[in-house]
């Protein structure tokens, strides 16, 4: 079988366990993670599916994930929907309840809400961070990947000076080889002129593939966005007929902040497996050979 054709296996099909076993065995084996004890089969597989069951890929794709989270602890230590609740109430950010025709999750992003004199880049950060812990464990999400909408109306000086070198590194990072989600397409719409030198800071860390599937809109969207989503999908305000943003948005939120003690958790926990204990971090030499081939998700 093909990368396609195993990521369409369900998560217990038996055609996939020889390569959980293999990237367990290969993550436990890396000299960064010499701590850790084990990994859960629930875990691995978003990062196989997102790299369509290629070893290697998979591998240096979990292994930046865990590097991420260490060397970015102020964004990935704080996954708290209610530290962020004034910013999500703006009607800031929404997960659309349709899929598109590809069966990807869409995001939008409404810029304009986002105060820079209350919130931070890192703050806002974080919404996308926890947005995407919660969707990679949806399985349908790790086949067809996600496409994010960005309403860039009301951008500003206060917003461009929020975005350093450093922080355009580290957005880039999770959106091309940092976290296992397949990013099909980055739409940007409202976008002013003076957005373009923040754009070209963060491109240049884009792989190419990324940078052929953002797709500049600009102030004519409600026709051009046509071409990507159906009508049903987007909401009123993009030229569809879906729910309207307020809507969704306040629905995302809810989502979010019933998900709050799930993001503490995974914010927690040393590799943010929550399928495993964090006491599993500690790996102990006659239980390593049994924890190289079992794992198996226990629950959430």
């Amino acid at each position: 079988m093909n990368g396609s054709q195993l990521t369409e296996l369900p998560d217990d099909s038996e055609h996939l366990r020889p390569y959980l076993v293999n990237l367990r065995r290969a993550a436990l084996q890396a000299d960064e993670l010499s701590a850790v004890g084990t990994f859960s089969d629930c875990f691995l597989i978003r990062f196989l599916r997102a790299r369509d069951f290629d070893l290697a890929l998979s591998l240096k794709l979990l292994l930046n994930y865990l590097h991420w989270r260490k060397e970015s602890p102020e964004i990935s230590t704080c996954l708290s929907p209610l530290s962020v609740f004034g910013l999500l109430k703006t009607s800031y950010h929404a997960v659309l309840p349709q899929r598109d025709r590809a069966g990807s999750r869409v995001l939008i992003y409404r810029i304009g809400q986002w105060n820079p004199k209350d919130w931070s880049a890192l703050q806002v950060f974080r919404v996308s961070l926890m947005t995407s812990e919660i969707i990679s464990r949806e399985t349908e999400t790790q086949r067809r990947g996600v496409k994010a909408v960005f309403d860039l109306k009301g951008w500003s000086l206060g917003h461009a000076l929020q975005i350093n070198p450093s922080l355009a590194r580290k957005i880039s990072s999770v959106l091309s080889d940092s976290f296992p989600l397949k990013v099909r397409g980055i739409h940007l719409v409202n976008e002013p002129m003076f957005f373009r030198p923040v754009f070209a800071m963060i491109r240049p860390f884009l792989p190419d593939k990324i940078k052929q599937r953002v797709h500049m809109h600009g102030t004519d969207f409600h026709h051009t966005l046509s071409d990507f989503f159906l009508p049903d999908v987007l909401p009123p305000e993009y030229g569809g007929n879906g729910s309207g943003i307020e809507d969704v948005c306040h629905a995302w939120t809810q989502e979010l902040l019933q998900s709050e003690n799930l993001l503490k958790k995974i914010a927690s926990h040393p590799t943010g497996d929550t399928s495993t204990s964090a006491g599993d971090a500690l790996i102990s030499e006659e239980n390593e050979t049994k924890q190289l081939t079992e794992g198996r998700c226990l629950g959430p």
